[in-house]
């Protein structure tokens, strides 16, 4: 069973003025320490072990005499054999005496198993737990529900490797990296077969996840990544903000896509398979005649969000667009936390969240004044689940 706001709000009691900000040491920990800085709030990675130096050495924060932060953002580092260790019932205890909310980005769901998080994890997280596995395409309940429920344009599903009748994309996870996808496109039953057994030949994927892979049409157009906020601490009519907008860079899609067709084909067969691993991310801005409908696509989210799993969205969301020729976008993938490619507009902000308070605001500064406003009004238990 899923754990209660019940059990949770409690657990606030003991907790200090200011929270520690907590978060997995991966993907958008940077970002979320850096925010937690700019806001006076003091910060906590829990990172694997052979992964700690970025945070423990690189990154770690360095005082004057006088205790002046002169360098760094990440102000302490836990360390742990496994991500999954810090569920552990007596690390758990260790979070909560240190009075830590924990920002989930994606790496903390996909080390630590979706039924202990929504079931056993009883430290305070901010944001929905409940949202956290619909990002998990073989669910039954999962953003593609929750799409079809808002009036949210996705790609058309295609039913199976049969079916395939235009450009498809494949979409199931790497079969070694739980982070990365082993996704990959095919325009026929043919195309499909021949790829498929060359990449399960590769070890890129596995068995069991292509047969309960999630085949769709292909959306055509440039991609932008939407990060939005909600916050429940204001008017349902203030609540949602628009930050800004990344796009992905994927190896190795966008070395192949650089290379003239004809030096395409000189490539060994293995190589013209593209994987879509995501290894960094750059900042765009989006025509502003398509802010309008942008806004929409988020507004509706929050709503069927908070329909069908209470309280909805709490805090960041990404929604991953496409924008055909007329500018009419679809909306291919969710991801109901902090997103990706945040790390690009730390300390710098995002455009439009810079725009809309009046300075630098990325997403971890946005998390951690959230939970600064929150805590001085004695609201934490409405952010955090």
């Amino acid at each position: 069973m899923p754990i209660a706001p019940e059990e949770i709000r409690p657990l606030l009691a003991g907790y200090p003025a200011s929270p520690v900000v907590a978060t997995v040491g991966s993907h958008s920990a940077i970002d979320i320490a850096d925010g937690a800085v700019a806001e006076g709030l003091a910060n906590l990675v829990l990172a694997e072990a052979g992964r700690e130096a970025t945070y423990e050495r690189y990154f770690r924060t360095l005082r004057s005499k006088d205790g002046t932060r002169r360098r760094g953002c990440v102000d302490e580092v836990w360390t742990y054999p496994k991500f999954a260790d810090l569920a552990a019932p007596a690390q758990q205890e260790r979070l909560r005496a240190r009075g830590a909310v924990l920002v989930p980005n994606r790496a903390f769901s996909s080390y630590v198993p979706l039924d202990v998080v929504e079931g056993s994890f009883r430290v305070p997280i901010v944001g929905s737990r409940l949202l956290l596995r619909i990002e998990e395409r073989s669910e039954r309940e999962n953003y593609y529900t929750l799409l079809e429920r808002a009036g949210i344009r996705a790609p058309r599903r295609i039913p199976g490797p049969e079916a395939i009748d235009r450009l498809a994309i494949v979409k199931l996870p790497h079969a070694k990296r739980p982070l990365e996808r082993g996704f990959f496109t095919a325009s026929s039953p043919a195309e499909f077969r021949r790829k498929s057994e060359k990449l399960l030949e590769q070890g890129t994927i596995s068995p069991t996840d292509l047969a309960g892979a999630r085949i769709e049409e292909y959306a055509l157009g440039p991609v932008f990544n939407f990060n939005f906020f909600f916050s429940p601490l204001v008017p349902r009519g203030e609540g949602l903000e628009l930050l800004g907008v990344d796009e992905r860079r994927e190896s190795d899609l966008d070395g192949l896509v650089r290379l003239p067709a004809d030096q395409q084909l000189d490539l060994p067969e293995a190589a013209r398979i593209p994987q879509y691993t995501v290894v960094g991310h750059g900042t765009l801005t989006v025509r502003e005649s398509i802010l309008e409908e942008v806004f929409r696509l988020g507004e509706r989210f929050v709503d069927a969000a908070r329909a069908a799993r209470p309280p909805g969205i709490l805090g960041p969301f990404t929604l991953q667009t496409c924008l055909d020729r007329d500018g009419r976008p679809t909306v291919f993938d969710v991801a109901a936390r902090i997103g990706g490619g945040t790390n690009v507009h730390l300390a710098l902000g995002h455009p439009y969240g810079n725009a809309l308070w009046r300075g630098p605001m990325s997403t971890g500064r946005r998390i951690a004044l959230e939970i600064r406003r929150a805590s001085a009004e004695g609201r934490l238990a409405e952010i955090v689940t």
